[in-house]
């Protein structure tokens, strides 16, 4: 199975609703949800509010991130993901988890992921924002 994790973002509709409509007015978000949608089997989003999120999930704006978060924060954060994820998703070991994060929302997420034997790829990894805009818009899904 491959999974897309794709990160919250600042943009937000003001109403509540499900979590993939929350950040579709942000281009970043609405492009890899797209990409992510088209090329792996499940998808989820990265809250910095509420950790893991299932599309459908229903949530309300808000406004928190982990990029002003200390260290011991965003380890707490991570490890409520994984443990949202063992209790949410059925992954098994060698299945793949693509990361369409930033560094904040991934680097103490990643241990956890391959301490389960998955295996990570960070397609856009060292890519400025107007780089992964145009990542998103030249690539297919690699089968």
């Amino acid at each position: 199975m491959k999974l897309g994790l794709i990160s919250c973002t600042k943009s937000k509709q003001t109403h509540p609703c499900s979590a993939a409509e929350m950040y579709q007015p942000s281009s970043l978000f609405s492009k890899a949800y797209t990409y992510a949608t088209k090329c792996y089997d499940q998808n989820c989003i990265l809250s910095a509010k509420y950790g893991l999120l299932l599309p459908e999930d229903p949530i309300e704006p808000y406004e928190k991130t982990l990029k002003n978060m200390g260290v011991q924060a965003k380890r707490d954060w991570s490890k409520r993901v994984l443990v949202q994820m063992d209790e949410r998703l059925k992954l098994h070991p060698g299945d793949e988890v693509y990361i369409h994060a930033g560094k904040d929302y991934r680097e103490y997420l990643i241990p956890g992921l391959r301490r389960r034997g998955l295996k990570v790829h960070i397609p856009l990894e060292g890519l400025s924002f107007g780089k992964q805009l145009q990542w998103y818009e030249k690539h297919e899904c690699l089968e």
